[in-house]
């Protein structure tokens, strides 16, 4: 990776980044351009795959999301760089471990032998070189329910996070089970400590929603004194849980789950923006501030680009009020920069 470092002249912020999967994973690429104090806090709501069946056998957290925040902020040596394919592998086999990726089952491993969830995670990021923290949203698995209107105009619930990502009835309301899953006190800790928050960009109703869900760690998002930024998905699905929801329905269903949250400011590729005047409207009732801005890889796929989002990133975390005027951003290479 070219490791173009976006430089301030005053401290570093310390950011807290809230997601799963490959939106965090893009979120997290993109903040290693910022700062060095990072802080990851994942969903653990996954129920298939390698980690679903770890997750049912061993009893544990989920450990896929963790696992690849985990890559995402691997060190950019070449230490760094084989820890993170060795972590992203997965085997191929006719057993029992078919498509179990490594890093889960390290993950897992670290777990038992220490008995302590957040000394595990630490413990790998330390072997990685991470450049910053990855953390559980809860120290215990959460089931996510989705209740979803049919075309019989019938409503019905859906459980468990891989099939409320696949449902192509649209949903009205999501919820963990538990409702009140134990908090890990170091995540809301971070939420509370962090000069800014980012939520997003990522599965809406499956890894950005749930951090609201939890009860302790949306009282500290509510109530923390951190600026929060929302990174709106470049596309819409074209099949599952957001089939078709253009970016002010995305920022509309999160005014609905969270509607006393307040938002500094909201990210957005000028191609996902089909009402500006909606989401405009939107953004000033959530007290945001609209930012659009060219995101995605420049190779056409519908993911951001780690330097062109480090960039935006940057222009609003320093563009505050008493700031001084920042530097104009560096423009990112053609080719698409591989988180």
């Amino acid at each position: 990776m070219n490791e173009r470092v976006l430089r301030r002249d005053k401290r570093r912020p310390a950011i807290t980044a809230l997601g799963g999967g490959h939106g965090l994973s893009a979120t997290l690429s993109a903040l290693r351009h910022l700062t060095d104090t990072i802080t990851a806090v994942v969903t653990v709501a996954d129920d298939g795959g390698s980690s679903g069946r770890l997750r049912d056998e061993l009893q544990v957290l989920p450990p896929g999301d963790l696992r690849m925040a985990l890559a995402a902020l691997c060190d950019d040596t070449k230490w760094g760089r084989t820890w993170r394919d060795v972590l992203q592998h997965r085997f191929s086999s006719l057993g029992p471990l078919d498509q179990h990726a490594v890093g889960n089952l390290l993950i897992a491993g670290v777990w038992e032998l220490l008995d302590d969830t957040v000394a595990g995670l630490d413990l790998v990021g330390q072997l990685l070189g991470a450049r910053g923290r990855v953390l559980p949203m809860s120290l215990e698995p959460v089931r996510i329910e989705a209740e979803v209107h049919r075309a019989d105009g019938r409503h019905r619930i859906v459980r468990g996070q891989s099939a409320v990502a696949r449902t192509a009835d649209p949903i009205e309301r999501v919820r963990l089970v538990p409702g009140e899953p134990a908090e890990c006190p170091e995540a809301v800790q971070a939420v509370l400590e962090a000069d800014w928050v980012v939520l997003g960009p990522g599965s809406w109703y499956t890894s950005v929603l749930p951090h609201l869900l939890v009860p302790v760690l949306r009282e500290a998002l509510l109530s923390t004194t951190a600026r929060i930024v929302v990174t709106l998905n470049i596309e819409p699905e074209e099949a599952g849980e957001t089939a078709g929801m253009r970016a002010h329905e995305h920022l509309g269903v999160l005014r609905r789950h969270a509607p006393d949250l307040r938002l500094e400011a909201v990210v957005v590729d000028p191609s996902a923006v089909e009402d500006p005047d909606r989401l405009d409207a939107l953004c000033q009732a959530m007290g945001a501030r609209l930012l659009v801005r060219q995101v995605r890889r420049s190779n056409g796929s519908a993911r951001h680009d780690p330097l062109r989002l480090a960039a935006a990133l940057r222009d609003i975390t320093e563009d505050v009020p008493g700031d001084a005027p920042s530097p104009a951003p560096p423009t990112p290479d053609d080719e698409p920069v591989a988180g």
